[in-house]
């Protein structure tokens, strides 16, 4: 029988880690980069503020479950602040440094992406929704999903709730959460993968001026009853970016679709016209390749 690849099981001590730079630090937890002083290798180092050491290891355990999956970040192993005191709750998730988020590529190049740079990174990353901030760039143009804090087991239908009323960001929140549904299947990903190629093509999040959940439902430029009965299409935004190829918004308009039973699937959208209009010629100036990642020192993990 061949041989799997295993997660690492041993507890390592945090002072095998030498701190080079925080990376990203928020109100959940903090991410460093550093170097294992044993092997040499480039880390990524988070420490959670919020949720302690329950929520690490739980993240821990995902993505051990993902190990070798080419889009997912890898994970090194667990850390302790004293790693003979196997009781204590100063746990730290060690990870592969990728490098910079998609969000800080935006950013750093000041301005919005245009339709074949978005392409790419939509077809890597669709069926795996998240938010620009949770997508790392590698040097070789590759995406790699990260920060799966809140991950939680899928339920088996649709029609059994979860525990938790809201998850995920909530500018990334489709309209069935945002009703407060907590019966929900992948469509709720589909939506905030399409908010993320709204932000790609716009250069801004779609709700970026939305401080609560009532504001990203005004945003969202329909009367409270179009989006209580999902009576109103993606149309209802009122804004969506400009230039745009016709099978640009029909993808677009696909995945923001008000109504989860008739949103695309991941499958539906990657078979649309558009992810097949693109060249390899488009691949040659990609933004991520225009300078070495490692130049732009940019936040790793959104936190």
């Amino acid at each position: 029988m061949a041989n799997k690849k295993r997660a690492p099981s041993r507890l390592r001590s945090i002072h095998e880690y030498e701190q080079l730079e925080v990376l990203g630090k928020g109100s959940y937890g903090v991410v460093v980069k550093a170097r294992d002083r044993l092997t040499g290798e480039t880390v990524a180092i988070k420490s959670n503020l919020v949720g302690g050491a329950d929520d690490l290891i739980r993240e821990a355990s995902f993505l051990a479950v993902f190990l070798g999956h080419p889009c997912v970040v890898q994970i090194r192993g667990v850390a302790a602040d004293d790693a003979d005191d196997g009781n204590t709750n100063n746990l730290f998730l060690v990870m592969e440094f990728v490098g910079p988020s998609l969000r800080t590529v935006l950013v750093r190049q000041q301005r919005r992406f245009s339709e074949a740079e978005a392409r790419e990174p939509m077809r890597q990353i669709l069926g795996a929704a998240t938010k620009p901030g949770n997508i790392l760039v590698g040097n070789s143009g590759e995406f790699k999903l990260c920060d799966f804090g809140t991950v939680t087991k899928a339920m088996r239908d649709e029609t059994t709730p979860y525990p938790e009323e809201r998850v995920g960001t909530m500018l990334y929140r489709s309209p069935e959460q945002l009703r407060g549904s907590r019966c929900y299947g992948p469509a709720v990903d589909v939506w905030a993968l399409g908010c993320v190629m709204y932000e790609l093509l716009a250069g801004e999040p779609l709700f970026g001026e939305a401080w609560t959940e009532e504001d990203v439902l005004i945003a969202s430029g329909s009367l409270p009853d179009d989006i209580l009965y999902y009576s109103s299409g993606p149309e209802a935004f009122g804004r969506l970016p400009e230039p745009l190829s016709p099978s640009g918004a029909e993808v677009l308009c696909g995945l923001l679709c008000f109504d989860h039973e008739q949103r695309f699937t991941a499958a539906e959208a990657l078979g649309q016209r558009w992810f097949t209009e693109g060249s390899e010629a488009e691949l040659s100036a990609l933004p991520w390749q225009m300078k070495s990642t490692q130049d732009m020192q940019p936040p790793m993990v959104s936190v």
